[in-house]
């Protein structure tokens, strides 16, 4: 009990520039390769900045906008608590030091790419952020399965299907599945 009284304390404080940087540069570090997992759980979990709904609705801007979802959350993050610099802030930490990195570990990929060991521990990876993903999806369902809105289950379902099943490109399910649920949304029954 406490530790939600502290969690919704934090929650009402806007963070200042410095942890905007370090936030994200915490979320860029704990997760190469798939770090919307981490990134939920810091804004959410953690820090408080966003509850999950909030979450929702901004990843959901974040994958209707052009770029890469996580750079996109940092900046709606960032400038919704300080504005141009908090976005510049919360953008520096998640892009700085990773990139510092990735070119160093580019350059050490070239000289040892071809030892088979390397390889292994690649594929090892994929699997680790594939599992992050899914665990992802599934705390960001749950809302969805308690409320019980079944058609937001149900949309969900058809763009894992389109997209995921049948390989149809991400363009065209949300091209009719976008339209589809706001028709749903606004005539359904109440």
């Amino acid at each position: 009990m406490a530790d939600s009284a502290a969690r919704n304390s934090d929650a009402d404080r806007v963070p200042e520039l410095s942890e905007l940087f370090a936030g994200f540069l915490a979320i860029s570090l704990s997760g190469f390769g798939g770090v919307l997992p981490w990134a939920r759980r810091m804004l959410v979990e953690r820090r408080g900045w966003l509850n999950e709904r909030e979450f929702a609705e901004a990843l959901a801007l974040c994958q209707f906008l052009p770029g890469p979802n996580i750079v996109n959350m940092s900046i709606i993050v960032g400038s919704r608590f300080r504005g141009v610099a908090g976005a510049l802030a919360a953008f520096a930490g998640l892009v700085g030091v990773p990139l510092l990195i990735m070119m160093a570990c580019g350059a050490l990929y070239l000289r040892y790419g071809e030892l088979e060991t390397l390889r292994g521990a690649l594929v090892g990876l994929a699997a680790g952020a594939a599992g992050l993903l899914v665990a992802m999806a599934v705390k960001m369902t749950m809302p969805l399965v308690r409320e019980r809105r079944v058609s937001a289950i149900l949309f969900a379902l058809a763009a894992f299907a389109a997209v995921g099943l049948l390989r149809l490109p991400l363009y065209w399910a949300v091209l009719v599945l976008a339209p589809l649920s706001m028709l749903w949304c606004y005539w359904r029954p109440r």
